[in-house]
Order: C-alpha cells, then sequence, then structure tokens
C-alpha cells in the first residue's frame, strides 16, 4: 500500500494495541484498507483515503499520542 495516506505513531505496548483498534474501526466505517509497518521511530499507519488518516491523527491527539506525517 502506498504511503501517501501515512502517520507515523509514537506508541507502544497497550497504547498501539488501542489505536490499531481504533485505526481498524475507522477503515471498517470508510470501508477502506489500511496496514501498519515499522518507521525509524515508530509506527506507520497506512490508509487509503485521506479523511481516515485525518480521523486517526484526530484520534491520537485525543488519546494524548504523538504522531506525524510520515
Amino acid at each position: 500500500m502506498p504511503n501517501e495516506h501515512s502517520l507515523i505513531v509514537h506508541a507502544a505496548g497497550r497504547q498501539l494495541d488501542l489505536l490499531r483498534g481504533e485505526a481498524s474501526r475507522i477503515a471498517k466505517g470508510k470501508q477502506i484498507n489500511w496496514c501498519t509497518d515499522r518507521a525509524e521511530v515508530g509506527t506507520r499507519f497506512c490508509f487509503e483515503d485521506a479523511k481516515a488518516k485525518e480521523v486517526f491523527a484526530l484520534t491520537c491527539g485525543n488519546f494524548g499520542i504523538r504522531c506525524r506525517d510520515g
């Protein structure tokens, strides 16, 4: 999957599990695919849709988890 709609998240353990669940929920609601991949620092979450990426970024912010464009 291309990385054009991706975020790098700085989380581990339960926080990362929580974010995977949220990413799945967001993607399912928009009927798109998503995936994760290791980044140099953090985990890259990739979405097929830019709007899903924006919603996921807001979700990260709501949980107080740092993220940046990846």
